[in-house]
């Protein structure tokens, strides 16, 4: 019963050795091939979460290979603030990207985003300067609403009322419904704000390089994509969570077996 528990807890690391690499290979190929700093931002969390579960595994493999109580004690251990990690990652996803929806306005194919709509966490980490320097920059380097005009070039006011726009593109590439200026193209309308109108009425520009990147539209198009990603990366949390704890409560009980028919622990010290 001991060696059959020793070879199944010996499967699941190989498993999550195997699971691992493609997830630093790809991390590291995303990382060389991204042109923008915000490209490579965003996948080395990939990378080190790729690279510790590949170390666990290789501490579970040694421990069961050695016998060694110390490693295996380690890997436990280790593997157990692994499990803790993730749920805490997950639980604070979750809790941060909780509120926060895009609103239908008028008979418009596309909706538009508020930024108090979201956390307030959220809400200070894009309200940051030096935070929303670094993501408008990654936004225009993405050349989202230079593709947008390129794409929708020609098309009349009701075709483009009609478009479904993504977050980013509703919130910073034309000015918010509510400032109601003119359309001339998708990413240039013409208008005088008045006093009292919405505030990205007044960062607007028809100057291609600003747009709305400033309005607060924009940082709620960006959060709302935000959102969208981090959902489904908690989804795989989930899944990653359950396959980790069968790893541990298998290894906790591989151990305990050890302990119970081989003496003290079982394993060489």
């Amino acid at each position: 019963m001991v060696k059959f528990s020793d070879n199944l807890i010996g499967i699941m690391n190989i498993l999550t050795l195997l699971l691992s690499i493609p997830i630093i290979g790809g991390g590291i190929w995303l990382f060389n091939r991204g042109s923008t700093d915000c490209d490579k931002f965003l996948v080395k969390p990939v990378i080190a979460l790729g690279v510790f579960i590949f170390l666990v595994s290789i501490a579970g493999l040694m421990a069961l290979c050695c016998k060694n109580s110390l490693v295996f004690c380690i890997y436990l251990v280790v593997m157990f603030i692994l499990i803790l990690l993730l749920f805490c990652v997950t639980i604070f996803v979750f809790e941060v990207t909780n509120k926060g929806a895009g609103q239908v306005v008028g008979n418009r194919g596309y909706k538009e985003y508020k930024l108090r709509n979201y956390s307030h966490w959220l809400q200070k980490r894009v309200n940051k300067a030096s935070n929303w320097k670094r993501i408008k920059s990654c936004v225009y380097d993405g050349k989202i609403c230079e593709n947008l005009g390129k794409d929708n070039a020609g098309i009349l006011a009701n075709e483009f009322n009609n478009k479904h726009l993504t977050p980013i593109q509703s919130g910073c590439c034309k000015p918010p419904t509510a400032c109601n200026f003119t359309f001339v193209m998708a990413t240039v309308w013409n208008g005088n704000p008045d006093v009292t109108s919405d505030p990205d009425c007044h960062s607007w520009s028809n100057n291609q390089d600003q747009l709305c990147y400033d309005c607060k539209s924009c940082k709620a198009g960006v959060l709302a994509n935000l959102k969208n990603d981090w959902r489904k990366i908690a989804i795989l949390n989930i899944i990653m969570l359950i396959f980790l704890i069968n790893v541990y409560i298998g290894g906790c009980c591989t151990y305990g077996k050890h302990c119970t028919d081989d003496g003290v622990f079982g394993y060489k010290h």
